[in-house]
């Protein structure tokens, strides 16, 4: 399997710039339900789930 695209320093604030409106738009007693839908339409798309794991994991490091 290919690995995927990695994005750009841009793409990447282009993404953190949506992620955050979106978690915005949530609003506070929503967006752990929103996070939740995020990650697995993600996983889904990603379609690997051992590397869904590995980023789980990364995405834990450090918080």
């Amino acid at each position: 399997m290919t690995a995927p695209k990695a994005l750009t320093i841009d793409g990447l604030e282009t993404v953190y710039d949506a992620l955050a409106s979106a978690i915005d738009q949530a609003g506070k007693d929503k967006t752990e339900l929103f996070l939740v839908k995020l990650a697995l339409l993600n996983a889904n798309a990603l379609g690997d789930a051992e590397l869904f794991q590995q980023q789980l994991q990364a995405a834990l490091l450090d918080l």
